[in-house]
């Protein structure tokens, strides 16, 4: 198992960026295939974005083109870049480890983040 922690929200004005961390503890994050969620208020929890433990990524279209997902193995961390934000991109962003070991699928996540887009 892995424990998650989430940093880098934060309030932006539209067309603004920011950049979100998770921070990943144990010795076996390059075996996790990671990935990164959001809530918005009366919404259920949406995919954002993930990446393989072999570096291939995958966009929910909302956010293509605007969002970059990118992991350092040696430093266990993963990282959103986000541009050109919008108010819909206001939620709660959460931290995602997941693998599928034989029969045990091991699935953590972080505690979130609060990214608000509002001028």
């Amino acid at each position: 198992q892995v424990h998650l922690v989430e940093s880098g929200g934060g309030l932006v004005q539209p067309g603004g960026s920011l950049r979100l961390s998770c921070a990943a503890s144990g010795s076996d994050f390059s075996t996790y295939n990671m990935g990164w969620s959001r809530q918005a208020p009366g919404k259920e929890r949406e995919l954002v974005a993930t990446i393989t433990t072999g570096g291939n990524t995958y966009y929910v279209d909302s956010v293509k083109g605007r969002f970059t997902i990118s992991r350092d193995n040696a430093k266990n961390t993963m990282n959103l870049q986000m541009n050109s934000l919008k108010p819909e991109d206001t939620a709660v962003y959460y931290c995602n480890a997941k693998k599928i070991v034989g029969s045990i699928t091991y699935n953590n996540w972080g505690q979130g983040t609060q990214v608000t887009v509002s001028s």
